[in-house]
């Protein structure tokens, strides 16, 4: 430990001793000019990204017309718009130094200062490309450094330093320099594996050969299949020996098993719902309290929308153990039953031929499946039915037909003469019976303030 340490002091010395060399010889008293021309240039960078910075943004967002990919991209410019206008002040000071004066020494350090800025910002618009904030923030930082290091001719100081600096476990050797290039090179097959990921899946989304479920799957596997093998890869670029990583793994597998098994049995979940077909994007399902639609398939959980524009995100274990009901599952055709009742004055035979033709004259209700009426029991107040019809898109709501097949029964019942009854009590008297009626005294008159009531005078 104490050698791994002294040999750690060392490198950090021989790296400090390589910087303070270089920076001596760039800021020569003779090239203190062209340092005065850089902050110049940054400080006008700065002035103008002030001023033009927020014109630019309103008149960008008046641009609602443009296509998707168009607005991005000049928004991804607008962020980095400091770092454009001092990338242009750089090269142009330059060049006019070098009309000004034939030796190169003279417009050396403005070139240099220019050349980083030009690569700090392709690199800040190449890491777009990843997703993932934490690593695309660490990539960003890791090129920088290494580009600007690059052209200081201090990149294999530098190296040479994060090299020294390792764990060795045995005959595992773990070094700082070997930790960021498998995180720049893991970065860059992970960005490359997702933009796969998007084209094949747009592409498989896009057959229609292909079922919604086995679509989900095949995406699903891609998925895990580039990515896997964007992350050993990268290991294995970098000098890891994944014969060691895989020890490591399943110990590391075996303790996380115990804590992680709702997530593995949602993961799971998830396989087996997408292989035995038993639910599928665009589904209409009922589970508990929830009723909707199916949005998509995840591997940890199935995003179900409501009339309401609620999203559920419910657990794909809930979908294997619970009771679902899946409106849509075989076919589309779903039946809808509403109870009515008619009063025992009307016909029978014509409040069901009436409610028939009724049903089936509201839009979204089936021509071709022929609705029932039947009478289901005879009430207290009413002749109790039931009216069955069929439809095909529950997507699009259960409540609102049913209210558009009772409004629709009300009007032909007014225009048939029938009539919807409601509870009545009638009380009889028994001959014989004696009937004592009791009439309510009116309210007695308030006294006047003399003390005697008050009353009319007569005629």
């Amino acid at each position: 430990m104490e050698n791994e340490l002294q040999t750690t002091i060392a490198a950090f010395s021989e790296l400090r001793d390589s910087l303070v060399k270089a920076f001596n010889n760039l800021f020569l008293p003779s090239r203190y000019s062209q340092v005065l021309i850089l902050v110049l240039c940054l400080a006008c960078a700065w002035a103008i990204n002030r001023w033009i910075g927020p014109r630019i943004y309103n008149w960008l967002r008046e641009r609602e017309g443009w296509p998707k990919w168009r607005l991005r991209t000049a928004l991804i410019l607008h962020k980095r718009l400091r770092l454009i206008a001092f990338v242009l002040l750089a090269w142009g000071a330059a060049a006019v130094l070098a009309y000004l004066f034939q030796f190169p020494s003279r417009r050396y350090l403005v070139t240099l200062g220019a050349t980083i800025a030009t690569a700090w910002l392709l690199v800040s618009i190449a890491v777009r490309l990843i997703s993932n904030p934490l690593l695309r923030r660490t990539v960003t930082w890791g090129l920088w450094i290494y580009v600007t290091l690059y052209y200081l001719n201090l990149a294999d100081d530098a190296a040479g330093f994060l090299d020294r600096v390792a764990i060795e476990l045995g005959g595992f050797h773990l070094s700082a320099l070997a930790i960021l290039k498998a995180l720049v090179v893991t970065g860059v097959l992970f960005t490359l594996a997702r933009l796969v990921t998007r084209t094949s899946s747009n592409r498989i989304r896009g057959n229609p050969d292909i079922s919604p479920s086995m679509q989900e799957l095949a995406v699903k596997g891609l998925q895990i299949g580039l990515y896997g093998a964007a992350f050993f890869i990268g290991l294995k670029a970098v000098g890891f020996d994944l014969t060691g990583l895989a020890v490591l793994s399943g110990a590391i597998g075996v303790g996380l098993g115990f804590g992680l098994q709702k997530v593995v049995s949602n993961l799971v979940s998830g396989v087996i719902i997408l292989l035995d077909k038993s639910v599928k994007p665009g589904d209409v399902i009922s589970l508990g309290d929830t009723f909707g639609w199916i949005e998509s398939l995840g591997a940890r959980y199935v995003s179900v929308v409501t009339r309401e524009g609620k999203e559920y995100l419910i657990p794909n274990e809930d979908l294997i153990t619970g009771q679902v009901v899946n409106w849509s599952h075989s076919n589309e055709y779903v039946r809808i039953d509403i109870h009515f009742g008619t009063s025992y004055d009307d016909d029978p035979h014509l409040v069901r031929k009436v409610a028939v033709e009724t049903a089936l004259t509201v839009k979204r209700v089936l021509k071709s499946r022929p609705a029932v009426c039947h009478i289901t029991g005879f009430g207290d107040s009413s002749v109790d039915y039931i009216l069955r019809f069929w439809i095909t898109d529950p997507s699009e709501g259960l409540t609102n037909v049913r209210g558009n097949v009772f409004l629709a029964l009300w009007d032909a019942f007014k225009e048939n003469g029938i009539s919807i009854p409601f509870p009545q009590r009638e009380v009889r008297v028994l001959a014989g019976s004696e009937v004592t009626v009791a009439t309510a005294q009116p309210p007695r008159r308030a006294r006047s303030s003399s003390g005697t009531a008050s009353s009319k005078s007569p005629g």
